[in-house]
């Protein structure tokens, strides 16, 4: 969850929720995440995420400070427009999921007129859960957790939207509620798992992508203006940058002899490759799966 300061509205417009919608798509595409639920309301945003191994941190940091630049300039104002850092809690289990799904999908009951038209309210994800309207921004996961119900998608929807009706005005849907802002209010995040990926050092990293590609990684890395071996350069700093967290000026000093604006080139040439061939999508799946 992420909030406004209590002084501004994180949203004036509905071009301001449809910006911050595009932006969501646009950094879930870059750290290939998976979301599977959503609710933009007037000074808070949910977001029900698997980060599916990169740095939750950094997907929130690049997500919200690129929001802040669009809201401050076309607002003509300066300074912070979110209440310290995002809140987070740890989601281990099917029920759980459930739960915090229909508690994000309940949301919008609060706003005028969608008590009990929640699922009519665009800029959360519940419609496209139950069918009634569809993902025309390409951002949601939804077989997750209607696979939860039922194989078949119209049977699962239909249960799901019971599901979520039934939770509307029960103490778990509170309890939930409870536990999210217990969380924004200590403002600590242990994401609770262990990627194996983040453990190793950069050479360990750059030898299990050389053994998935079956190319030698680690001297490729540092070898300029070589038209074979670029792509290779590009997916390795590419990986380093999103799996591993490391930043423009860390690649910049552990590749040497290259600037932060050849960093960024290259990274964004591995993510062209990431989405582009099958070849790169196995090999980063095989690495978050580590």
């Amino acid at each position: 969850m992420s909030r406004s300061i209590s002084e501004v509205d994180l949203f004036q417009c509905e071009e301001d929720k449809a910006y911050y919608l595009a932006l969501l798509k646009r950094y879930k595409e870059k750290y290939h995440c998976k979301i599977y639920c959503y609710i933009l309301m007037d000074n808070h945003v949910h977001i029900f995420i698997n980060p599916c191994g990169t740095d939750i941190s950094t997907f929130m940091l690049c997500l919200n400070t690129a929001y802040v630049t669009y809201f401050n300039k076309k607002y003509n104002r300066h300074g912070h427009l979110f209440q310290g850092r995002f809140a987070s809690t740890i989601v281990d289990n099917d029920m759980y999921s459930l739960k915090l799904s229909a508690y994000i999908h309940n949301n919008a009951k609060d706003l005028p007129g969608y008590d009990g038209k929640e699922a009519l309210y665009a800029y959360s994800s519940y419609g496209i859960y139950i069918g009634s309207r569809e993902d025309i921004d390409g951002i949601i996961d939804t077989e997750f957790i209607l696979k939860l119900f039922s194989q078949e998608r119209r049977k699962a929807q239909m249960k799901y939207k019971a599901f979520v009706e039934s939770m509307k005005d029960t103490g778990i849907v509170k309890d939930v509620d409870e536990n999210i802002i217990k969380a924004y209010t200590e403002n600590d995040y242990n994401s609770g798992k262990s990627f194996i990926i983040r453990n190793r050092t950069p050479r360990e990293v750059l030898q299990k992508i050389g053994e998935l590609l079956g190319e030698e990684v680690f001297g490729v890395l540092r070898t300029k203006y070589s038209r074979e071996t670029s792509p290779i350069r590009a997916f390795a700093i590419y990986i380093l940058r999103v799996l591993c967290g490391y930043t423009y000026n860390e690649l910049c000093e552990y590749v040497g002899n290259i600037s932060m604006s050849g960093i960024s080139r290259l990274s964004n040439e591995g993510f062209k490759l990431f989405r582009e061939h099958i070849r790169y999508q196995h090999v980063f799946n095989c690495l978050i799966q580590q």
